[in-house]
């Protein structure tokens, strides 16, 4: 499962993250350990993945030798991290001076999530609790020594974390006084001391989010009034009142990215906003004045949310902007990205590439390169001589020369709106044979899109000769506000018509033996299998659901305390269960009140500590369907949350999976 975030408003980027809390116990197993398949159920179906396949599902899903590559601030050190016997991840730090290489972040039980630089000499990483992304926030020396517990609170998670560059602090936010609420806290990273910044008072109308400087400085904050209006607040700088400079109902956007630092003005910054237009823009913005300095990036097709910008080195000025269109788009701005653009394009061709790291003075940047058929390679390039050195072959492996095309495509919904999508197609599919399909939904729903690029899943489906369609249906973000705003209260319905539209365009185009087509999904997309199964029985031949909604009752009775400030928002996406109209389409969008509808072969899995779709969900259709003597492999991890991450438990999961598919492909 691929989840991509993109900046919207705070709330959009939040409530894209609900698929709700997860149930945990000291004394028993979550859900119900009795409806789980037993291992010898579950390994039977790995028999039917039949075949003479070049690859393997490890090729695929076991991770990198070597993967996140960093270089440190004062381009001395490069960290990375490294897979040991037991497929522990742990961060190393390599000296460039001498050689020598020192672990200096061990994985143990728990995944470490992501890691990166503080300063010179202190590395930080986040982990939770078997995937209940209650995130606490860790910090160690280069050595491993000094490790420090920054949030060592129980329960607690955090949300924004910025380093103040040149100090040995961190600001953080955390619901630790509240569950419900998240407040600013300067931490010194060092020694663990710790400030509260600022007072989150008012729960029924927080504040959502909070607008630092680079030096630390609270300077503005978002405060959501009533669930549903966004209401910004700027800092004078004379009088040190935070004014209202914006009101804005939770379907628009008006979110302030960073000051713009290369400016005299202290008060201007980049703003990203749909309120005048559809599609999301960037524009330079004086906040003390609330008004538009001028446009800086718009495309008329695709909303654009991201710029990055220079360190102090060059005086902040703004590199480029960056926007998902069919694939991922670059806009170089300043000299000296432009030249760094040159150089590269001229080097990989029509292949995406990212500058990932860079030390203070991009004397070293840290590139990876990928592609729809190249999983991914990291490279150091060095601004002054202009040469690139090749670091490592992520996955070498996988040869691009056997990997499958992924497709853009575009069709029309049954109602007439664009639809956007990609589908990816083993070489038979290409050379006209019709091939089985797997239909991918994404997860979500609303704000989130696929994108063009190496997929995982894709690749191992096509190396089995499936097709693999993701149609980016109503809801989806990306493509302006009105195609996502025409996706709410849509859910079960429309934004599914969407997907069997895009089935028929590739059963149209010669690709696809309608007879032979499945789908899958995690998440929103685990929900979509189980409507899919329900509302077009005859489509396909069986389905997977991971970590999907099947009730959208209880999936709502279940939102852990801190996402209860956004209910009244999950109303106008989801159903008002308070509105007896809308509680009556919930319902008949509920999948575990229609199973009888469900006619076809289904396979449910389940992350036990799952923090956005309680293992309830799964547990209730599983109970449901076998109570009327309907047979479902249901396969449970109590390691893991929203989705696995740790290898041994994907490389379980997809072997089953192809299996799966094979059995029921091949009735």
């Amino acid at each position: 499962m691929t989840i991509n975030s993109k900046i919207f408003t705070t709330a959009q980027v939040v409530i894209s993250a609900i698929m709700m809390n997860a149930q945990t116990s000291a004394t028993k197993l979550p859900g119900d350990p009795t409806l789980v398949s037993s291992k010898s159920t579950l390994e039977k179906l790995i028999s039917y993945d039949k075949g003479n396949f070049k690859y393997k599902v490890e090729d695929y899903f076991a991770r990198p030798k070597a993967s996140q590559f960093k270089i440190s601030p004062d381009g001395k050190y490069l960290s990375y991290k490294e897979k040991d016997k037991d497929s522990k991840n742990h961060v190393f730090v390599k000296d460039l001076a001498t050689g020598k290489v020192t672990k200096a972040l061990v994985e143990k039980d728990d995944l470490i999530t992501s890691y990166g630089w503080l300063n010179k000499k202190r590395l930080f990483y986040t982990q939770d609790k078997s995937g209940n992304e209650n995130l606490h926030l860790y910090a160690a020396d280069i050595d491993g020594k000094n490790l420090k517990d920054l949030t060592p609170f129980e329960g607690v998670t955090i949300g924004l974390a910025q380093i103040i560059k040149d100090t040995d602090y961190v600001v953080v936010t955390m619901n630790k006084n509240n569950k419900q609420i998240f407040e600013p806290f300067k931490i010194n990273f060092v020694t663990g001391e710790m400030t509260q910044l600022f007072e989150n008072k008012d729960p029924k109308n927080p504040i959502d989010g909070y607008l630092f400087d680079k030096d630390g400085n609270l300077r503005g904050y978002t405060i959501l009034e009533n669930g549903l209006t966004t209401k910004t607040y700027y800092k004078n700088q004379q009088s040190g009142k935070f004014d209202l400079i914006k009101s804005t109902d939770w379907k628009d956007t008006f979110s302030i990215m960073k000051f713009n630092d290369n400016s005299k003005n202290k008060d201007e910054a980049y703003v990203v906003t749909n309120l005048d237009s559809d599609k999301a823009r960037i524009v330079l913005y004086d906040l003390k004045k609330n008004a538009v300095i001028k446009e800086v990036y718009s495309n008329p097709t695709f909303d654009v949310s991201s710029v990055s910008t220079a360190g102090k080195n060059r005086n902040y000025e703004l590199d480029y902007i960056s926007y998902n269109g069919i694939k991922n788009e670059t806009i170089p701005v300043s000299s000296f990205y432009k030249e760094v653009d040159a150089q590269l394009k001229s080097e990989f061709g029509d292949k995406q590439f990212y500058v990932v790291s860079s030390d203070d003075n991009d004397s070293k940047l840290l590139v990876v390169v990928d592609s729809d058929k190249l999983y991914g390679k990291y490279y150091e390039y060095d601004t002054k001589s202009k040469k690139l050195k090749l670091l490592l072959d992520l996955m070498p492996q996988l040869k691009e020369e056997d990997m499958a095309e992924m497709r853009p495509i575009e069709f029309k919904s049954r109602d007439g709106l664009t639809i956007h999508g990609y589908i990816t197609l083993p070489k038979a599919a290409v050379d006209g044979q019709k091939v089985p399909l797997i239909v991918n939904p994404h997860g979500g729903p609303q704000g989130i899109r696929d994108d063009w690029g190496f997929n995982p899943e894709t690749q191992l489906f096509a190396s089995r000769g499936y097709a693999t369609l993701q149609v980016n249906f109503r809801i989806s973000g990306g493509y302006g506000k009105e195609f996502q705003n025409s996706g709410y209260k849509q859910i079960g319905r429309k934004a599914m018509d969407d997907v069997e539209d895009g089935v028929k365009y590739a059963i149209s185009q010669g690709w696809v033996d309608k007879d032979k087509i499945a789908i899958y999904g995690g998440s929103h997309g685990g929900y979509a299998t189980l409507m899919g199964l329900i509302k077009t029985p005859d489509l396909y031949s069986c389905g997977v659901d991971y970590v999907g909604v099947s009730n959208i009752f209880t999936f709502f009775d279940s939102f852990p305390e801190y996402w209860k400030p956004y209910k009244e928002m999950v109303k106008q996406i989801w159903y008002d269960l308070d509105n007896p109209e809308e509680a009556k389409i919930a319902k008949e969008v509920s999948p575990v009140f229609q199973i009888d509808k469900i006619k076809k072969p289904l396979f449910v899995v389940q992350g036990a500590n799952d923090p956005r779709v309680n293992i309830n969900e799964s547990d209730q259709i599983v109970k449901a369907l076998r109570g009327k003597g309907f047979e479902v492999p249901y396969m449970v991890k109590y390691d893991e949350g929203h989705g696995f991450g740790k290898e041994a438990n994907r490389l379980e999961l997809y072997k089953y999976m192809l299996g799966f598919f094979a059995e029921n492909f091949n009735k």
